[in-house]
């Protein structure tokens, strides 16, 4: 089977079960909440309305904090929806025609990538619409410059959408080289939403540590992207001082630099092993 036909049947697969649009819908609402929630907040802040003497938010920089919401917070979707590509064939045995009508392994993985890609894309643009809209708004309801003008702000969406695909093939790597599907899920949620952030806590405390904390999947992510919604509260929350991150093309190659080591071991020490 060529790479093409094997990509079209992997486009299927994915497109025919309900996994894609169930993340789809839960990343479009929990982004979009919380953009929601810390637009309001930061645009009130920022011009004085929220009620106290508490200090001000500087206008300067909010719009690209803001929307960067669909990075900092979602990128754990295209992390999974990678993941579950791989490990839902472990777990239904559904690799094994396909390693019957495809013997050789690589062409899978690679229409495996390709389709990831796409998905990377599609759940990118519907995180960036998901965390912009609302902000935007809030932005623009309280007399606060969007940055729509700024060719900046538009590039900061394409190095999202970038993110987003890599997190995808991060994901495929994860699958690939963990076959339990429960395993590799729980060990996403558990690094994601536990152990990076607060190994990233103690590096915006400590330098040392945040010289090591830096080059963390999570905080190479947002140096790609330029922005991150933590730097941004951290910074609001009394000058705590945040770890120094790397440049956008350096966050951008430290995040492919993963995908790559957990692509390459999972295809020698998993991918080439026997289905069942």
């Amino acid at each position: 089977m060529s790479l093409v036909t094997a990509t079209r049947s992997e486009t299927t697969k994915q497109f025919t079960t309900a996994i894609w649009w169930i993340l789809v819908i839960v990343l479009f609402a929990y982004v979009a909440f919380t953009s929601a929630a810390i637009g309001w907040v930061f645009s009130a802040s920022a011009t004085g309305a929220l009620p106290g003497d508490g200090p001000r938010l500087p206008s300067d920089g909010i719009a690209p904090t803001l929307y960067s919401t669909a990075t900092a917070i979602g990128y754990v979707f295209p992390l999974l929806i990678g993941t579950l590509m791989v490990t839902t064939e472990f777990r239904h045995k559904t690799l094994t025609p396909t390693f019957l009508a495809t013997p050789r392994r690589a062409t899978v993985l690679w229409a495996k990538l390709l389709v990831g890609v796409l998905l990377g894309i599609l759940y990118g643009i519907i995180g960036v619409v998901a965390a912009v809209a609302p902000a935007a708004g809030f932005l623009a309801g309280f007399g606060l410059d969007t940055d729509f003008t700024s060719s900046d702000t538009w590039a900061m969406f394409g190095r999202m959408l970038i993110a987003y695909v890599l997190w995808v093939i991060v994901g495929i790597g994860v699958g690939v080289l963990v076959r339990n599907q429960v395993g590799a899920i729980v060990g996403v949620l558990v690094f994601t939403q536990f152990l990076e952030p607060v190994a990233r806590l103690a590096g915006s405390l400590v330098k040392e540590i945040g010289d090591i904390t830096r080059l963390l999947p999570g905080a190479a992510s947002d140096a790609l992207v330029g922005a991150s919604i933590f730097s941004g509260m951290g910074s609001a929350q009394g000058g705590v001082p945040a770890e120094t991150p790397l440049e956008w093309w350096a966050g951008g190659l430290v995040l492919l630099g993963y995908a790559l080591v957990v692509l390459v071991i999972g295809y020698f020490t998993s991918w080439r092993r026997d289905v069942s």
